[in-house]
């Protein structure tokens, strides 16, 4: 929790706080290691590279907020819908998600971006079409399971609707797994758009995101280490913090059932 808070704030406050503007160019700088004025050092045009890991954590993480609050959204409407719907329609929608299971995920999304080409809205919408097959699966075999339980079948013989047992008595109990499959969502998604924008698939310079950071420092790897450290580091900490909470709430959703 600390270290997701600690990103978060980056994100949020470091922008304001940290007044050097990430797409200054200063040629005097270039390759300039660590020092007091640029604790992480410029890159190849003099950009200051603290500057550009705050803008850019504060792209990753809108990113990933939005793309596993759509998948959540869209996986756990199609997942409930199979569930309750039963027979041939949840068939039918249930070998749909298996088609997407079948393709690697990255896969697909690197497809979907270059089809749809380089762009924070195209990249949204490859992540999401990664993503929500994970969510559909869980809230479906929740609620076949929950639809057994007595509460659920006594509200069902008093004449409730489906969308009343659905919202009422159902979704609440879905909650705790739908929490840890987004966090751990929300890491994943993170180490996916920083592969897509290495890539050239995602943000497009020079806008500032951890991806297209570590792509732009491969070149000068031998001579500013500080170029890949810096955003590298960025990403594996991300992703350990929201890793940690998931497996958090895994153990406390596991203690409770």
């Amino acid at each position: 929790m600390t270290i997701v808070i600690a990103i978060v704030l980056a994100a949020i406050v470091g922008p304001a706080l940290f007044h050097t503007d990430p797409l200054s160019i200063d040629l005097a700088n270039i390759l300039a290691g660590p020092s007091r004025a640029h604790p992480f050092g410029c890159d190849a045009l003099g950009r200051d590279v603290l500057a550009r890991i705050l803008w850019g954590a504060r792209l990753s993480l809108s990113i990933s907020t939005v793309v596993v609050t759509v998948s959540l959204v869209v996986g756990s409407l199609i997942g409930a819908t199979a569930a309750l719907s039963g027979g041939h329609i949840d068939n039918l929608i249930m070998r749909g998600v298996d088609v997407f299971l079948a393709c690697p995920g990255i896969l697909l999304a690197i497809a979907l971006a270059a089809i749809l080409g380089p762009g924070l809205i195209d990249l949204v919408i490859a992540l999401t079409a990664m993503g929500w097959t994970g969510y559909a699966r869980i809230v479906r075999g929740e609620v076949l399971t929950l639809r057994e339980r007595e509460y659920v079948l006594a509200a069902e013989t008093l004449g409730a609707k489906k969308s009343r047992l659905l919202m009422r008595h159902l979704l609440p109990g879905v909650v705790g797994p739908l929490a840890v499959q987004a966090t751990f969502g929300i890491g994943g998604i993170i180490g996916a758009e920083a592969a897509l924008s290495f890539l050239g698939l995602g943000a497009i310079p020079p806008t500032p995101s951890w991806g297209n950071m570590l792509d732009a420092g491969r070149a000068f790897l031998l001579v500013a280490p500080h170029l890949t450290t810096a955003p590298g580091l960025a990403i594996g900490i991300s992703i350990l913090g929201f890793n940690l909470i998931g497996d958090g709430i895994a153990q406390k959703v596991g203690h409770r059932a």
